[in-house]
């Protein structure tokens, strides 16, 4: 069997893509993340870490992998920006939280995809990593929002990013919702299709840490690993109402009336419609015991967001 990293002439190799990590405080999980760009089969690339003024050892284990390691606040809409727009140097450009793993072809399948149709901007499959039931539900739920307007562009046309002003730093929360909708009056953005026939993972170095947490990368090596093995759902409720501070400024700037926006933050569909559209209701079949804990999440999640315009 071929390794993945054998010596071959890639297509449109030439092109420098920027990937932007943004962190603070991320010692556990940022080593990780960046050998999973070093192991990418596409060149050139160039890493791109905007730390948030870390206090433990982020920034020293980012520059074993990357002298471009940078400071910048206050958010990491902030943190993207500057990194996508000020220091990225590719024509292509995409941005990693630090607890992600890039499969060893996502750039490449980029790239290629990019540049021989319209799009200007990807999604890219992702897949929550976790064996700890709430991790599988989550990995569950995510598996129907892949391409979908509660999905959000990971890869950018560097020119298009820049071109609709990088995300809105007013907002912390929605703005991958947000800089979506500003892309697409530019051109079409594609879901990247996983390379399903795709097994050579024998010398990929992060195959038994997917494995162990619950994904067999076969036919996934095109994706996104979101680390979640540590999930806490107190600090997953703290997070979403965190971020949902954002959304008043979001609906504000397109509209309640937004078909999107009635989407993203409507009942119907984020209980219901996502999950049944184009068929994908016969996933519920396979994994029936994961759907207590999705409509668990969305409840809870749900609360809170109306606690927060009960008191505003």
């Amino acid at each position: 069997m071929p390794s993945i990293h054998q010596d071959q002439q890639l297509p449109y190799s030439s092109e420098l893509v920027s990937v932007i990590i943004t962190t603070k405080n991320e010692e556990k999980h940022i080593d990780t993340c960046l050998l999973s760009i070093t192991e990418q089969t596409y060149s050139p690339i160039e890493i791109i870490v905007v730390d948030n003024y870390s206090s433990d050892r982020t920034q020293e284990i980012a520059f074993q992998f990357t002298d471009k390691v940078f400071n910048k606040g206050p958010e990491r809409s902030a943190q993207r920006n500057f990194g996508m727009t000020e220091i990225a140097r590719g024509k292509h450009v995409m941005f990693l939280d630090a607890d992600m793993i890039l499969g060893p072809k996502t750039v490449e399948t980029c790239v290629s995809m990019v540049e021989t149709g319209n799009w200007v901007a990807l999604h890219i499959p992702e897949f929550i990593l976790g064996t700890k039931y709430f991790c599988r539900v989550r990995r569950f739920e995510r598996s129907f929002y892949d391409g979908t307007v509660i999905d959000g562009a990971r890869f950018f046309k560097k020119s298009v990013f820049v071109q609709v002003g990088g995300f809105d730093e007013t907002m912390s929360g929605p703005e991958d919702w947000d800089i979506d909708k500003q892309v697409k009056k530019v051109g079409p953005i594609g879901l990247l299709p996983l390379l399903s026939n795709c097994t050579e993972i024998t010398t990929w170095k992060l195959t038994n840490l997917v494995s162990r947490n619950g994904v067999n990368p076969i036919g996934k090596l095109n994706s996104i690993f979101h680390n979640e093995a540590e999930f806490n759902l107190l600090k997953y409720l703290s997070k979403k109402k965190y971020y949902s501070a954002g959304i008043d400024i979001y609906i504000k700037k397109w509209g309640e009336n937004d078909p999107d926006i009635r989407k993203q933050t409507g009942i119907w569909y984020r209980f219901f419609g996502v999950f049944i559209e184009r068929c994908k209701w016969r996933r519920f079949l396979i994994s029936p015991h994961l759907i207590p804990g999705i409509y668990l999440l969305r409840f809870l999640v749900g609360l809170q967001l109306l606690r927060k315009k009960i008191c505003s």
